[in-house]
């Protein structure tokens, strides 16, 4: 579990933002209500809701020490916390009322981006999920928590701490954990039919691929390393007198990975290391001790164990590896175009009150670009992580991984690496897996 550092972090709360955009009498522009800091369609985000959250992430920031909660347009209150917490330090240079209060402005507009964010990012999941009817029950939310928080928190204790440092209670966390299960549920409809898989799709892929699943030549060695070629010719003259591999290994050996196995170097690939290396032990003959070797990592002595041939997986024993690859495309291709659509869609209906226009309002400052983080839930700070949200808002790990959607937007509707470390249940949407990285299934897989 891991309970919200809000975006790529977790938390959130109670604030008054007194002043902000308090001097336009008849709304914020755009057909917001005074009251409100955005309108999505015909829904409303309060400018109560904005404060609560924003407060709840600057005690996240805190990191269980003293929030210190931005209070726009003036900065009073901020500007005179930091100077109070700048005095309490024995040495601490002396700063300018002006310069902690551009200190607070900046946590402020940080701030700000996180929360307007989530809480947009929110009204477009909760939205999409109504025209979908896709629905998900109390009963459901809270099962989904109640696993995590046992997973996360075995004490009690632990976790009433982590509810105290984040400033999270247990309300916000449960509407977190609703989110990230009505994301799981729309990824599973909007890719639902799109990945059927027939037999002619499998045969057609390992006609196009077959090289992928075939395995080159491999032998098992027993190795010593040395620097040196007078340390690697004594070590050979062990190996001929008759001590074992794993004895001279131990004694003479630099690899230590080798070393920690007895001298075993198993599952050498053809074409796959060093070619001095490659070219001597693909042409030795197995129980043979060949070498010194010389090497760009020094001088080895070894013999081959094992000798094992180049093989071909059959059609077969590939099918289960092409299904599941094509179906992770086809996935990945039915949400890319979801998501593209499902962001357009709905930021033509989201209007930002003047002072809190993020690149997700359709009024939004013409220099924004589409930044927001993949989990649109507030950071609880102000240093993005990777273009999202500060560390240290709550332990890694010991929150429950629901409790914060992965972006309050379906899985994929941010950019990549935005969403919260670890904020929501590994597994609990269907997040398509990319094709691997290596070109080359292990056989029977």
């Amino acid at each position: 579990m891991t309970l919200p550092r809000l975006t790529p972090s977790r938390s959130l709360a109670t604030f008054a933002l007194a002043g902000v955009c308090a001097a336009v009498a008849a709304g914020c522009g755009n057909g917001v209500p005074a009251n409100s800091v955005a309108k999505v369609g015909d829904s409303n985000i309060t400018k109560d809701e904005f404060n609560r959250w924003l407060k709840n992430a600057a005690s996240g920031q805190s990191q269980g020490g003293t929030a210190v909660v931005p209070d726009a347009p003036d900065f009073k209150n901020c500007t005179a916390t930091l100077k109070k917490q700048a005095a309490a330090q024995k040495g601490a240079p002396k700063q300018p009322d002006a310069a902690l209060k551009k200190q607070c402005k900046q946590q402020f507009d940080s701030l700000k981006g996180e929360v307007m964010q989530f809480l947009i990012q929110a009204q477009w999941v909760q939205q999409e999920a109504k025209n979908r009817d896709v629905k998900v029950s109390d009963a459901e939310v809270q099962k989904s928590f109640d696993d995590q928080k046992k997973q996360a928190f075995p004490k009690a204790a632990d976790y009433k701490k982590f509810l105290a440092s984040s400033g999270m209670n247990e309300k916000d966390i449960l509407y977190r954990v609703k989110l990230d299960q009505l994301q799981t549920k729309l990824t599973q409809k909007v890719t639902k039919d799109k990945v059927k898989i027939t037999d002619a799709d499998i045969q057609d892929y390992y006609k196009k691929n077959k090289a992928r699943f075939a395995q080159p030549p491999r032998r098992n060695l027993n190795v010593v390393l040395t620097k040196t070629k007078p340390k690697a010719d004594k070590a050979r003259s062990q190996l001929d007198g008759g001590k074992s591999f794993k004895t001279v290994s131990k004694s003479l050996s630099i690899d230590q990975a080798s070393k920690a196995q007895g001298g075993k170097l198993p599952d050498l690939v053809k074409g796959k290391q060093d070619p001095a290396l490659d070219k001597a032990a693909f042409a030795a003959k197995k129980g043979k001790l060949e070498g010194p070797v010389k090497t760009q990592f020094g001088y080895y002595v070894f013999e081959v164990t094992k000798t094992k041939p180049a093989s071909q997986q059959s059609l077969a024993q590939a099918k289960d590896t092409i299904r599941n690859l094509l179906r992770s495309q086809r996935q990945q291709k039915a949400l890319d175009s979801f998501v593209k659509d499902f962001r357009k869609k709905y930021k033509e209906k989201t209007n930002c009150a003047k002072d809190y226009r993020v690149a997700e309002c359709k009024n939004a400052p013409k220099s924004s670009t589409n930044t927001a983080p993949g989990g649109a839930a507030p950071q609880g700070g102000a240093a993005p992580q990777g273009g999202a949200a500060p560390q240290g808002a709550a332990p890694q790990g010991a929150a429950p991984q629901g409790a914060a959607p992965q972006g309050a937007a379906p899985q994929g509707a941010a950019p990549q690496g935005a969403a919260p470390q670890g904020a929501a249940p590994q597994g609990a949407a269907p997040q398509p897996q990319q094709a691997p990285s290596s070109p080359t299934p292990q056989p029977g897989q």
